[in-house]
């Protein structure tokens, strides 16, 4: 059964890159294949965009947007409305980087800028975002996002990178999943 994510972020936060780090993390196992592409008008920074991560245990050929997603990816606070949950399929889950909380099982939050402001020193959070996800799905390991990372990110971002993975896999672990 396929499942499908969606990223909302804006221009130069690295949506797409995360949605494709996924996607690669994912298709590393056998019979386990992602497709992932990005979604924007006008391109410039700053600017909202989505990006899409199908994964499915037979090859991905729907290149369609995701209308209702199982999971929806926030990297930018700004960007989301509870509204979005009506784009939620029924046991679906937001993602969330925010300080605020809320009281909906349906919405996890992670503050992603705290840790990318510590650990990355600049105001990125796709990698933070990714290594939460991986926590929360179990369809994927840090392991396997760590080996992405490694494999298609330049070798200076790899380290820092893959620390701010795991600290946003053990907060999500220790703040939501207890």
């Amino acid at each position: 059964m396929m499942v499908n994510i969606r990223w909302h972020g804006r221009g130069g936060q690295g949506a797409f890159t995360a949605a494709r780090l996924l996607g690669a993390a994912y298709s590393s196992h056998e019979n386990q294949y992602a497709l992932a592409f990005p979604s924007f008008g006008p391109e410039r920074r700053g600017a909202p965009i989505q990006a899409f991560t199908k994964l499915d245990t037979k090859p991905v050929v729907n290149r369609s947007e995701v209308n209702q997603a199982d999971y929806i990816i926030f990297l930018d606070d700004t960007l989301f409305t509870e509204g979005i949950l009506r784009e939620l399929k029924a046991d679906g889950k937001v993602l969330l980087n925010t300080k605020q909380s809320f009281d909906n099982s349906r919405i996890l939050t992670i503050d992603a800028d705290s840790i990318a402001a510590e650990t990355l020193k600049q105001p990125i959070t796709n990698t933070i975002m990714l290594g939460a996800f991986a926590e929360v799905f179990q369809g994927i390991g840090i392991q396997d996002i760590q080996e992405a990372i490694q494999l298609h990110m330049p070798a200076k971002l790899h380290d820092r990178n893959i620390l701010a993975v795991q600290q946003a896999a053990e907060q999500i672990h220790r703040e939501v999943l207890l």
